[in-house]
């Protein structure tokens, strides 16, 4: 029996790592080379140019402003949605009924989980279309009630000023419904004891959580933390459907900019594979960063 444990983990461990290395590593390491040389994509022809790419984009303003966008959903899209999911949750687990407010949670708990989750099951792109219509400056939602109530209908998605921050609030409404799904299962595995105590001890709901409820959850709030920071730093797909980057711009990422870059008129994969390396490096120095930051003494309970 001992004789044949290493060929049956062998059996089931090379093929897997066999199809990661071809379908995840590789990938990787061809964007590392295509990203030295001018290679257009659909030529036969890709000279190596060395660290050009990097060097042009060093002075593009357009990969700036996209990095700046990024830089403000990262710093924006994470506290807003571990911040609302921590709330919707808290509320739904200790809101209490019949005397029990801070230890019982809601009556229907399910049912409004059940629903805050709802966002999870569509496709991004259905998500980016419906907000797009409900954005519509004539026949949205949204302009429709403001002119109902005689206010100012503006352009939502048409406008530089807002159109970034439109797409970052349906960035934030599509991912809390999970977090406070991931939350609320968290927070159900802490001993009900715990928070009678506290209570009893006159604790107010704001210091539970703050006291409680956090330093117990904190590892959950840490990988939450690092799944947004990814997100934040890709976002393609919602405002490639939503604006494409526009208007003038205003909404662009480096996603959408590496895309535009190799699919566009110019068809530059080279250069375009340099903005996925630096992106790769982005991505991974905010994962190692916030891990780090975010590191701390687990708080355990029996």
């Amino acid at each position: 029996m001992r004789h044949g444990k290493y060929p049956l983990i062998l059996t089931f461990l090379v093929p897997p790592l066999l199809l990661y290395l071809v379908f995840v590593v590789s990938p990787y390491l061809q964007a590392f080379q295509i990203s030295t040389t001018d290679w257009l994509g659909y030529s036969a022809e890709a000279d190596p140019v060395g660290l050009a790419n990097f060097e042009t984009l060093l002075h593009d303003g357009r990969v700036w402003n996209a990095l700046k966008n990024n830089a403000l959903l990262l710093a924006v899209v994470p506290v807003l949605t571990i911040g609302l999911g921590l709330f919707f949750a808290t509320m739904l687990n200790m809101g209490g009924r019949k005397g029990r407010a801070g230890v019982a949670g809601v009556r229907g708990t399910a049912v409004y989980r059940m629903v805050y989750f709802f966002p999870q099951v569509l496709s991004v792109v259905i998500i980016a279309l419906l907000w797009k219509e409900v954005y519509h400056p004539n026949s949205g939602l949204l302009n429709g009630t403001l002119r109902a109530v005689g206010l100012p209908a503006p352009t939502w998605l048409g406008d530089p000023r807002t159109a970034f921050w439109c797409v970052l609030a349906v960035m934030v409404w599509a991912n809390v419904g999970f977090y406070v799904v991931l939350f609320g299962a968290a927070m159900s595995a802490i001993p009900r004891d715990i928070y009678e105590a506290v209570l009893l001890d006159g604790a107010s709901r704001w210091t539970t959580l703050r006291r409680v409820t956090i330093p117990l959850l904190w590892d959950t709030v840490q990988v939450a933390w690092i799944y947004l920071a990814i997100a934040a730093l890709d976002g393609f797909i919602l405002i490639q459907q939503m604006t494409n980057g526009g208007p003038n711009f205003s909404s662009d990422v480096i996603g959408l900019r590496m895309y535009e870059t190799a699919f566009g008129s110019e068809s530059k994969f080279g250069y375009a594979s340099a903005i996925g390396v630096v992106l790769f490096f982005l991505t991974l120095s905010v994962a190692v960063l916030a891990l780090r930051a975010a590191r701390r003494d687990r708080i355990e309970y029996s």
